[in-house]
């Protein structure tokens, strides 16, 4: 019996290999979709771009305003999350329900799709990756739930680069490969005015909090190993918003010539963004303009109101070897 099973797996990589004839089709590729969350900052132009026939679907983090929950994506969000910051109005977030995701991956299903790559924020900042994989174990097809470790454009750069990869009909295995890649290579620098919003969600203590209100430190944070970690501290906002292009600009230099891009988020300061990206293009001989979107709501629930965040990547390609490479 082993000898004929090894001659069978044989036979089954000999017809694998084997050059179709002429008039014999090739077997269909895999198709895989891609999902994720809002966390990952995508601009909504890109999204209605790709998110034809299904192969791209955002699932909305819910936020909590007083007694209200909004989606992400609500419209008026921004406005009513500004307000709140600034009178101390309660704000916090939610992870999207497993119900969330598993319509999403029925709906994959139902559009013909033989996998999900399911692409999330870092399981250290929130439980979505949670939810994300107990709609999986339910699911009709495949799906494989990766923790990106990272939020905002880093993971949107994993998205993007799993994305493409998707469209030019790699496998579930080369789709994730490459969504993991991108996220390794992205790095996030970020200033806050405050640190109290930081401190009410839990993502740094107390005695941080004090020593920063206290003292009128204005602190560079990062994303490592999927958490919050401390960078630098400056005493005035202007030296660190200086530091932190200053940062971003040493990411970029560090990098091969062109692979560089720069993304610069904002909530409730678009002009003090714009002036970031514009200076960092200056910095930079050959970098594109900076990519500027607002912060996504449930990470501005966090971060307070005048957040700046620059995520520093590789652009994202075609694989190689693939339509559009």
């Amino acid at each position: 019996m082993e000898k004929a099973g090894a001659r069978d797996w044989l036979r089954q990589q000999a017809a694998r290999l084997r050059p179709h004839s002429a008039g014999e089709p090739a077997p269909p590729a895999p198709r895989v979709a891609v999902v994720t969350d809002s966390a990952a900052a995508l601009p909504p132009e890109w999204v209605r771009e790709h998110a034809a026939g299904g192969l791209l679907t955002v699932v909305p983090m819910p936020v909590i305003i007083g007694g209200d929950v909004f989606a992400d994506d609500d419209a008026g969000l921004e406005s009513q999350m500004s307000l709140a910051l600034a009178s101390g109005t309660e704000v916090r977030t939610s992870r999207p329900s497993p119900g969330q995701f598993g319509r999403a991956y029925r709906d994959a299903a139902g559009s013909g799709f033989d996998a999900v790559v399911s692409l999330h924020i870092s399981a250290k900042l929130s439980g979505t990756v949670d939810s994300a994989t107990l709609a999986a174990a339910g699911a009709r097809i495949p799906v494989h739930v990766l923790d990106t470790a990272t939020v905002g454009m880093a993971q949107g750069s994993a998205v993007q680069a799993a994305v493409l990869a998707a469209e030019a009909g790699a496998p579930a295995a080369e789709v994730i490969q490459a969504g993991r890649d991108a996220a390794a290579r992205a790095s996030v620098y970020f200033y806050v005015p405050s640190l109290e919003q930081l401190r009410r969600g839990g993502r740094i203590s107390l005695a941080s909090s004090w020593v920063g209100t206290v003292l009128d430190i204005k602190p560079l944070l990062g994303i490592a190993d999927g958490a919050v970690v401390p960078l630098e501290k400056v005493r005035t906002a202007a030296k660190a918003v200086a530091r932190l292009e200053r940062l971003a600009a040493a990411d970029v230099a560090a990098r091969p010539p062109g692979r560089a891009r720069v993304n610069v988020h904002h909530f409730g300061n678009a002009g003090q963004a714009l002036a970031l990206g514009e200076a960092l293009q200056a910095d930079c001989p050959g970098l594109d303009a900076a990519g500027l979107t607002r912060l996504p709501a449930v990470l501005a629930a966090h971060a307070g109101l005048g957040v700046l965040v620059v995520v520093v990547s590789d652009a994202v390609l075609p694989p190689q070897g693939m339509p559009g490479a």
